[in-house]
């Protein structure tokens, strides 16, 4: 297939990229680099600098022709998106919207659309949460990523355009930028290795599904194999609250972490995590990596990485 994928450059997407690659698929990276970086887009790839927005993005569409498109592109901070909401829409409605115009135009058969699991269910006593459960979005960020599921199951009704909707949990692993990208085990791996103590907005009760890189590229692959509309969570089924978080890191390097408190953030939830019958009987997909050896191995990479960093 050719396979055009937004946001390719990033943290998860160029993963993505490069398993399309490994699966012999022809692969089209579109990003901006305002978040994601130009090396992590994998050799044999076409490379478009370009912004979602960029009217320029339909040449390349109407161009490459791609048989699916994949759309990582967007705004993923929920801070951001309570500050600048009118921003956020921007990038993830608009953006979004003028990309599905350009795909039914130019002979798209589907598009893998990665959504927010996350944000959108809004908060739940109930757990795991089922994606029969309504959006009750709480942020401006989950808003914008159930108005763009919106219009992709609209696309499906009036155009035909398949659509696969995957609502990730919190993905985490190499390449998730500390710096650049939400993402509390990132940001944990890089205080760790810098001495500095961790910070918990919050008491720490708080809980995320944390779901490795790996384990979402493959249920993207899968994805590929669908036809119709449909919405998947991409999760563990396991909730793991931020003090549990600090313990398994504490348990992989034996010793005792710092950390302090600070108060909570506007517009973050207190409990979430996915189930995933829906994704075992659609896609035949499960999570495989443990949280233990996730950790590992996203703390391995980030040591790596600014040991490198040091040398250059």
């Amino acid at each position: 297939m050719r396979i055009l994928v937004t946001g390719g450059a990033g943290f998860i997407a160029s993963h993505i990229a490069e398993a399309y690659l490994r699966a012999k698929h022809d692969v089209i990276v579109v990003d901006n680099l305002s978040q994601g970086k130009e090396e992590h887009v994998p050799r044999g790839a076409t490379f478009h600098h370009l912004d979602i927005l960029d009217p320029g993005l339909e040449e390349i569409v109407s161009r490459e022709r791609p048989e699916v498109i994949s759309h990582h592109a967007a705004q993923i901070d929920v801070r951001r998106s309570v500050a600048d909401p009118a921003f956020d829409a921007k990038v993830n409605i608009l953006g979004t919207l003028q990309l599905l115009t350009w795909a039914r135009q130019y002979g798209t058969r589907m598009v893998i659309f990665a959504s927010s699991g996350g944000t959108i269910y809004g908060e739940e006593n109930t757990l795991p949460i089922s994606e029969e459960h309504p959006a009750r979005p709480q942020s401006p960020y989950g808003l914008s990523k159930y108005v763009g599921e919106c219009y992709l199951e609209l696309h499906r009704a009036l155009f035909g355009l398949d659509a696969v909707i995957l609502r990730y949990a919190n993905v985490y692993g190499p390449r998730q930028d500390p710096k650049g990208e939400a993402g509390v085990m990132a940001i944990f791996c890089e205080n760790i290795l810098e001495g500095k103590p961790l910070t918990v907005f919050g008491d720490g009760s708080q809980t995320r599904d944390y779901v490795f890189v790996s384990d979402v590229v493959e249920a993207n692959l899968l994805a590929l194999n669908m036809k119709g509309f449909h919405i998947l969570n991409i999760g563990t089924e396991r909730e793991t609250s931020v003090n549990e978080l600090i313990h398994f890191f504490e348990e992989t390097l034996g010793r005792a972490l710092p950390h302090h408190h600070a108060p909570s953030r506007q517009g973050e939830l207190q409990r979430s995590c996915l189930a995933i019958s829906r994704a075992e009987t659609t896609l035949g997909w499960r999570p495989k990596v443990p949280l233990s050896e996730g950790i590992r191995e996203t703390f391995g990479w980030l040591q790596q990485a600014e040991k490198s960093e040091v040398k250059t």
